[in-house]
């Protein structure tokens, strides 16, 4: 009976030192790919000159939801590229503002079209602003997100769940029609589409943001494996937390970059890399998301969720 168990304790051993040994090797191997992905966006691209050159596609760019956070920084850097700006978004002064700011500083054209994208009815509107126009980059920025991290049966505002899909979802894919088959025609153009981590990792208690960022994601793998061969570019950035109202984020550090500093990065790997999270921090913190455990994901949201609930009952109470 000794010798049975000894041998049954000894392919025991032997199991779990191959199921270790193919776990360190997994392990090596996600270390290496995320590696190799760091230094040819965030090293190489830039020392080799691999990075798209825009204007060589056309003469406008276009953004939505261009006044505020990662949009606005878009809209500033494609003109400092040289590149005119339709720019799209709800509130007409900002637009307004914002046009004249890229005007004066980087002499660009620009086009503003007010643009409510929580509606369905104003693709008509926007095509024919955008029909004439030699459009090089499409970028699909416009979005919305949770007030706080909150279980799905309790979002109780009003046509939030519509709202949400409809602008993260259904706008980058309307706008992406409305684009792409004059970029087919003339075989060249880039589409940039603004995704999350969010959508890569998933992340309960914003289930509803998190899976709509998820879309944006799907929709430009397979977009790009569609039209590569057409000469046309489809990238998909996952950023983490940038400085912007959405992320409620104030102050930038190593691994908060401001709005500017994440697009300025971003540019540079066009042309380099299909899907990136944008900035070489951010791909760190993607590499060690990739082997943190989910439950941790869902504990630090449900710390957040409860400070903010404690936020807005002091502050009712002050009221």
């Amino acid at each position: 009976m000794s010798e049975i168990i000894k041998q049954y304790l000894g392919a025991s051993a032997d199991i779990f030192s191959v199921i270790g040994a193919l776990v360190t090797g997994y392990l090596a191997f996600k270390v290496a790919v995320g590696v190799f992905r760091f230094l040819n966006a965030y090293l190489l691209s830039g020392a080799l000159g691999l990075s798209a050159n825009l204007r060589k596609a056309g003469l406008w760019g276009v953004v939505t939801g261009c006044t505020d956070g990662i949009g606005k920084a878009y809209a500033e850097q494609l003109a400092a590229r040289g590149l005119n700006v339709v720019l799209l978004s709800r509130t007409l002064s900002k637009l307004t503002e914002l046009a004249t700011e890229l005007e004066e500083q980087y002499k660009v054209k620009t086009l503003v079209i007010v643009a409510d994208f929580t509606k369905l009815d104003i693709y008509d509107d926007i095509k024919s602003h955008l029909v004439s126009l030699d459009i090089a980059v499409l970028v699909n920025n416009v979005g919305t997100s949770y007030d706080h991290p909150e279980y799905f049966a309790q979002l109780n505002q009003p046509n939030f769940v519509q709202d949400l899909v409809t602008m993260n979802c259904i706008a980058a894919a309307k706008m992406t029609e409305l684009v792409l088959p004059k970029m087919v025609d003339k075989k060249c153009g880039y589409i940039i589409n603004v995704g999350s981590s969010s959508g890569t990792f998933h992340v309960p208690l914003l289930s509803l943001y998190s899976a709509s960022k998820a879309f944006i994601d799907v929709f430009s793998r397979c977009l790009q494996q569609e039209y590569s061969s057409h000469g046309i570019t489809i990238q998909c950035i996952s950023p983490f937390f940038v400085v912007s109202k959405l992320s409620k984020m104030r102050k930038s550090n190593l691994l908060v970059p401001s709005p500017t500093a994440l697009v300025k990065s971003a540019l540079n790997t066009v042309g380099v890399l299909a899907n990136t999270t944008g900035y070489w921090s951010h791909e760190i913190q993607a590499l060690v998301m990739s082997v943190v455990p989910s439950y941790f994901v869902k504990n630090s949201l449900l710390a957040a969720r409860a400070r903010a609930l404690r936020n807005k009952v002091n502050s009712a109470k002050m009221q």
